[in-house]
């Protein structure tokens, strides 16, 4: 054991669907068996993730019965106690079947809307049943190829009268659950609504009970529209809204890729673990680390818990790479240098005449501030070092 292998306290988890994706594409079927959930609970606990996360149909198969749904759900709550392993996530499945083709909460046909809020209802009592405590939405179908299909303001509206119901629903059953929104620009819809985590970021403070929601940010997805996701998390932090984060790797302007944590953008994905930890200085987060990622087609069952050391081993190596990084002496100096007064806003803590006063009465030279040099080159590749092994 060394200083990269996961222990509890780092919350690592994987969902069902990630380490138990077949490798199954557009072009082509599966190549690696449909794995018991039962099994993929082991072998998460032997690579040593701290939990498991599902959609409500990755346990259960859609349209089975009371009896055979307790019985699945029993058995699997077993396999959680005998290997250790938590259920700190739940999401529903509102994008596979059929039915949702037009959309869940969103679809033009009322009967739709309808069977999509009373199947998160369902998979809400699971994920109060298997503990966990945040309830993911990603609305998949909640989009058009064509806009002429509905006005996007009533879909909007749609949306939220279904999130403002089950928000009523886990309150009136005294649920501890907390709903977590997740943004995505594209596929598998032409265009999604509430493409991007500051889309989600609004539309929650126009819910009836925003308190209960945040949101899920996911590295593919902001990338894909290319965009950065460490300031996507880090408005979501500041706002007190980051509920659940899903980590992965993506080539900007690609499909949605899902890889391996850190194989992509490793700079990118450095800044994340740097702001999630808190390592210069801001409040960690400190809910799961979620990784939303699959191994490579090429790969068999070796090869998926190669994978899933691989993302937690990265996640660790550059924890520590950050801390040294917000450790070293050069960085602090040119951090501090940078932030040159600081402590002066002189628009903070007044009345707007004070600012007004104490502002037109400070001498300022933008000449000269406009010469001075910031040294962000040196302190970029100080950063780069600490990436390449050369310090530290």
């Amino acid at each position: 054991m060394d200083h990269f292998t996961p222990r509890p306290a780092d919350k690592f988890t994987f969902g069902l669907w990630t380490v138990g994706n077949p490798g199954r594409d557009p072009f082509g079927g599966p190549v690696r068996p449909t794995t018991d959930p039962v099994d993929l609970v082991a072998g998460l606990a032997e690579v040593g993730a701290w939990g498991v996360n599902l959609h409500d149909n990755d346990l259960i198969p859609f349209g089975s019965s009371a009896t055979e749904r307790d019985r699945i759900v029993g058995r699997f709550k077993d396999a959680l106690a005998r290997h250790g392993l938590v259920v700190p996530m739940t999401t529903c499945n509102l994008f596979s079947h059929p039915v949702f083709k037009d959309g869940a909460f969103t679809a033009n046909d009322a009967d739709v809307r309808a069977f999509a809020v009373r199947k998160c209802m369902d998979a809400l009592d699971l994920a109060h049943e298997l503990g966990s405590s945040t309830f993911v939405f990603w609305g998949g179908r909640e989009g058009a190829e064509t806009d002429a299909c509905r006005d996007p303001m009533e879909a909007v509206r749609r949306n939220r009268r279904a999130l403002d119901c089950l928000c009523e629903y886990v309150m009136e059953r005294g649920y501890k659950l907390r709903f977590a929104l997740e943004a995505k620009p594209n596929e598998p819809r032409g265009d999604i609504y509430l493409a991007t985590t500051g889309h989600m970021l609004h539309f929650i403070s126009t819910l009836a009970h925003s308190e209960l929601v945040g949101v899920n940010p996911e590295v593919a997805h902001e990338t894909m529209a290319g965009l950065s996701m460490v300031h996507g998390v880090a408005q979501a932090m500041e706002a007190g809204k980051l509920f659940h984060i899903d980590l992965n790797a993506q080539k900007i302007g690609r499909y949605d890729q899902d890889l391996r944590f850190g194989s992509e953008d490793l700079r990118g994905a450095f800044l994340l673990v740097r702001l999630l930890e808190g390592t210069a200085g801001n409040a960690p987060y400190t809910g799961p680390r979620h990784f939303d990622a699959h191994a490579y087609r090429t790969e068999d069952m070796q090869g998926v818990w190669d994978f899933a050391r691989g993302c937690m081993r990265t996640y660790l190596i550059l924890k520590a790479r950050a801390q040294a990084f917000d450790a070293d002496a050069e960085v602090r100096d040119i951090i501090a240098a940078a932030h040159r007064g600081d402590s002066d806003e002189l628009w903070v803590g007044r009345d707007v005449a004070g600012a007004a006063r104490a502002l037109r009465a400070r001498v300022i030279d933008p000449d000269a501030l406009a010469t001075r040099g910031l040294r962000y080159e040196r302190l970029d590749q100080i950063m780069i070092e600490y990436l390449l092994g050369a310090r530290g």
